[in-house]
């Protein structure tokens, strides 16, 4: 089964690296990278070859894209990473009108050209803040997907339903434009409190079988990447989010 995994769902295990024959064992067939295990690229290259596993997506900051592409292409080279996607935006960092996303947007069309000319791919990962009018009534998700037009999306799904906006019609809306989706869910409300209100997949709120059988038809070229922000239990999450996918 073609499905990934997030990393950073991990972050808090004592070792990634030792995590990964867990996932392998489950049924996961790739890895998807962030900042917290690039330190040692062809150690963690290694383990993932003991556990059958590739890395072919990963997370790397906006500063690092502009700042040191070089560093980013050596070390997706040696984890096997072919997409490459720009994860987030810290608050004081975003845009706060329309001329500002509009110039946001060509930065990332600017390191789009770089990334692509190198071979791989390019995405901007979402949040909610992409889905929140601005003053001109757009949402910023527009924005930038229409102004860097070779920009690809990894569709965080659940930020899209948190954001207020139904995941469904993005998913349909920017179908081509998706490189990979985030699977994950969100908890009925007041539940799951001390996992900020997310849920293991299959578990929550979202309608995860429309939202697959929509993606396997209208983007099948997508990556599926189970994700949860901030699991109680990790093995249970792993677990748990793998089968409900396999049964969709």
């Amino acid at each position: 089964m073609n499905v990934s995994f997030q990393l950073y769902s991990s972050r808090n295990t004592p070792k990634q690296s030792d995590f990964l024959s867990n996932l392998a064992a489950l049924g996961y067939s790739h890895v998807e990278g962030f900042g917290g295990v690039y330190e040692d690229p062809q150690g963690f290259a290694n383990a993932m070859s003991q556990s059958g596993l590739s890395m072919i997506s990963g997370h790397f900051s906006v500063q690092e894209l502009e700042n040191d592409i070089d560093s980013v292409f050596k070390t997706a080279t040696i984890l096997g990473i072919k997409m490459i996607i720009a994860p987030y935006l810290p608050e004081e960092e975003r845009p706060s009108n329309a001329t500002q996303w509009r110039e946001f947007a060509a930065r990332l069309a600017s390191i789009g050209k770089q990334v692509n000319a190198a071979g791989y791919k390019f995405g901007w990962h979402n949040h909610d803040f992409e889905f929140v009018a601005i003053e001109t009534g757009e949402l910023p998700i527009d924005i930038l997907l229409d102004n860097a037009p070779d920009l690809m999306w990894e569709a965080d799904l659940a930020w899209v339903a948190r954001a207020g906006k139904s995941p469904l019609e993005f998913l349909k809306k920017y179908a081509g434009r998706i490189l990979a989706v985030h699977v994950k869910d969100i908890a009925a409300a007041g539940d799951n409190v001390d996992e900020d209100g997310w849920a293991d997949v299959g578990t929550g709120t979202l309608d995860w079988a429309k939202l697959i059988h929509t993606q396997r038809q209208l983007a099948p070229q997508a990556l599926c990447v189970m994700e949860h922000d901030n699991p109680s239990d990790i093995e249970r999450f792993a677990r748990v989010s793998i089968n409900n996918y396999k049964a969709l």
